[in-house]
């Protein structure tokens, strides 16, 4: 009991030192010419997939909300409403978790590039549906911003996706050096889970 507790112990301090981690690479965020200046590419993702593949889809979901709950209490918001912070952190988990749930079936360095890969389509294909149907009125109807939903398909699709293949290549460069850390954690952790069962 006493073991669990402290794997518990220190899987929450990990938690908070990746959102920590997360957070302050969020504000390191960079345009990327030719789209619009608001759409900002950072690397705060890849915080919240360490956590996901060493602690699993919660531990991934937490770093997420706790780096965009960081940034809104330190910058807020116009309108008061979380609006481009709500945004991230569905972006973040559209990317995060089929990118989890796809590795656990392929647990090699090919399956987790498959993985990327597959979570860059989803996050992509699914921001441009929310951003259309949500997110871009919501910045109209409350910021006064023109409709900018004609701009889903030329601009925000194809902006996701260059995102996502930087961020999975500089992910690739981490996760080669951090794997067997991933790995021996991750084995720990299912083992105690057994053991408590």
């Amino acid at each position: 009991m006493k073991e669990m507790n402290n794997s518990k112990v220190k899987s929450m301090v990990s938690i908070g030192m990746l959102s920590s981690i997360a957070y302050l690479l969020m504000l390191l965020n960079f345009p990327l010419p030719p789209f619009q200046a608001f759409l900002l590419i950072d690397f705060s993702d890849i915080p919240a997939l360490i956590a996901v593949l060493a602690y699993g889809p919660v531990a991934g979901i937490l770093v997420e909300l706790f780096k965009n709950l960081l940034d809104f209490i330190m910058k807020g918001s116009p309108t008061g409403i979380p609006i481009g912070q709500m945004a991230n952190f569905l972006a973040g988990i559209l990317f995060v978790l089929p990118t989890y749930y796809v590795y656990r079936k392929l647990k090699t360095n090919k399956g987790m590039t498959i993985a990327l890969i597959t979570g860059t389509i989803i996050m992509s294909i699914l921001m441009s549906l929310f951003n259309y149907l949500f997110i871009l009125p919501a910045y109209t109807a409350l910021m006064g911003f023109p409709d900018m939903r004609n701009y889903v398909v030329p601009g925000i699709l194809p902006f996701n996706i260059i995102k996502g293949l930087i961020i999975s290549v500089a992910f690739m460069l981490v996760f080669t050096r951090m794997k067997e850390w991933i790995y021996k954690y991750a084995i720990v952790k299912n083992a105690q889970r057994k053991k408590a069962a």
